[in-house]
């Protein structure tokens, strides 16, 4: 984990460095954090699993199948790595 991770900003931050890495033709400025990742930046399930892969990398979080939900909008990307994080 790195020590930048105490505050909702900069695990916003890790996400959308995550998210370029993914997806590096996609204005990041304008997602909704609200609305599906997926939908949002045209991702298909392997360009997901990577992003779920990459935030596991950056963060040192398991995050099963079963929770791939919860990590689908940046709003609940945020909340779910700030509670595994506690």
């Amino acid at each position: 984990m790195t020590d930048t991770l105490h505050s909702s900003a900069s695990m916003r931050s890790v996400i959308l460095r995550t998210l370029g890495n993914i997806a590096p033709e996609a204005d990041l400025t304008t997602l909704d954090p609200t609305e599906d990742l997926r939908e949002q930046l045209d991702l298909d399930s392997v360009d997901f699993l990577n992003f779920v892969t990459g935030l596991h990398d950056e963060v040192e979080v398991d995050i099963p199948e079963a929770d791939y939900a919860k990590v689908r909008t940046l709003e609940g990307c945020i909340a779910y790595l700030s509670a595994a994080h506690g």
